[in-house]
């Protein structure tokens, strides 16, 4: 389970990454090639897709920043977690989501699967 928490880790810095280079390279590293990215706002597959969607996030919200919120529950290849988008560390979310996280017998993700459960009022 240490091992999914630490993926979930990365995957979340990736969102909040504002280098795109570097965005792209630790997509490349943590990420198979043709992983689908599907939640309710978008259904991507391969690294350039979930780019784009992480992109589109941090350009529409710019200053925030991405958080776990509680603890990862693991096992096997399969890891669901909470995240937060937030002003500050610690502060109320402006949005909040469920991901579940697949990866292969390496630890690369193979798939996201997120929910919203919290949306920024338009």
């Amino acid at each position: 389970m240490s091992d999914l928490t630490a993926t979930v880790d990365r995957y979340l810095a990736i969102w909040n990454e504002a280098d795109a280079d570097k965005r792209a390279a630790a997509i490349a590293e943590l990420f198979t090639a043709d992983a689908p990215y599907i939640d309710p706002l978008a259904s991507v597959e391969g690294h350039e897709g979930f780019a784009a969607v992480v992109a589109g996030a941090r350009d529409q919200f710019k200053g925030l920043s991405f958080e776990l919120h509680g603890t990862v529950d693991a096992h096997h290849n399969l890891a669901r977690f909470q995240w937060g988008l937030v002003t500050e560390p610690g502060a109320e979310p402006v949005a909040i989501g469920f991901d579940v996280l697949v990866t292969d017998d390496e630890g690369r993700v193979k798939g996201v699967y997120g929910f919203l459960d919290k949306v920024p009022a338009a």
